[in-house]
């Protein structure tokens, strides 16, 4: 649930207003949601905070990172810090030039040849990070996908870790987390951006779409096997998003600004960041336009009649549809 507002005085004097809660959904992309970094900073810049996060993959990683208290500045450094220092596992793992997968393989010792995604995630999250989504500071969503059922399977109580885990297990680079005889995969195959999880519940949606598409070379007509491998779950998930837009939209759309990027770039962190940093501008100059010009009327028991309640009205929608960035 989101949590409740504090009241500010209306525009017109009459009736008392309330500050609209704002839903943030971060979607999958692999390395390209980095810049998620970039959004989360923007938040921070405005003094303003969500109300709930779904995330996905890896915006299931900054989403839980954030919910706990983490501050975007806080997770630019740290990222930093992780994607710099710890090169003798994250050179192997990421870079487009990495070592033979038998070598990778075995860097956890896996029997099934197959990366841990619980010991990954203990190596790159904040050490800080909360413990179980009720400790979080923001409600939290997170969502994996089921194997077997080939369905969203979507987290809002427990321990966080094995969540978070389940949602970035990217079929091929990590092992599926077993939960409740459940075998769990990567959010981003059922629900790659879950801002539909927002909207019963919230009166903003922020969604911000770091899917991006394959850029071509133009050294070479066709991808490398390495790109197409990695690139065909994220084509995959781009179909998925496009036809949900179809449906229902946000009231925020933010694509990243980084498709040029392919989805094991992680070594390319400050690039990305940086070519995420118009998306953040855009970003925070919405927000300000919907934040500065809209209230929502809070409904009081009428004092003449006291037994008989108040008409409910309808929520009223902030902005159309249509208006959504691009």
């Amino acid at each position: 649930m989101a949590e409740q507002r504090p009241e500010i005085p209306s525009a017109n004097g009459k009736l008392p207003a309330r500050k609209p809660t704002i839903g943030l959904a971060l979607g999958g992309g692999g390395a390209r949601g980095l810049a998620h970094i970039a959004m989360l900073e923007a938040f921070d810049e405005l003094g303003i905070k969500p109300n709930v996060i779904a995330g996905t993959s890896i915006g299931a990683i900054f989403g839980a990172a954030y919910a706990s208290g983490i501050s975007g500045r806080d997770l630019r450094e740290h990222t930093r810090y992780i994607l710099s220092q710890r090169l003798g596992l994250i050179r192997d793992l990421f870079a487009k030039t990495a070592q033979p997968f038998s070598r990778l393989f075995g860097l956890f010792g896996a029997r099934n040849a197959l990366l841990d995604p619980l010991a990954m995630l203990d190596m790159i999250l904040p050490a800080n990070t909360k413990e179980t989504f009720a400790d979080c500071e923001i409600p939290l969503k997170i969502v994996a996908s089921d194997f077997y059922d080939q369905e969203p399977k979507v987290f809002t109580e427990g321990l966080l870790r094995p969540a978070v885990a389940a949602s970035m297990a990217l079929p091929v680079i990590f092992q599926p987390v077993i939960f409740e005889g459940h075998a769990l995969i990567d959010g981003g195959l059922t629900n790659p951006l879950p801002f539909d999880l927002l909207l019963p519940e919230t009166d903003i949606v922020v969604a911000v779409d770091v899917s991006g598409a394959p850029v071509p070379d133009p050294k070479r007509v066709g991808p490398t096997a390495f790109s197409a491998l990695f690139s065909s779950a994220f084509l995959f998930e781009r179909t998925i998003i496009k036809e949900k837009l179809k449906a229902r939209q946000p009231d925020i759309l933010i694509y990243s600004g980084t498709s040029q990027f392919q989805v094991l770039d992680f070594l390319k962190y400050d690039d990305i960041l940086a070519a995420a940093e118009p998306a953040k501008d855009r970003l925070k100059q919405q927000l300000l336009r919907i934040l500065s010009v809209e209230t929502l009327p809070v409904i009081e028991e009428p004092k003449a009649q006291p037994v008989i309640a108040a008409p409910k009205r309808k929520k009223r929608r902030l902005l159309p549809r249509s208006l959504n960035e691009r």
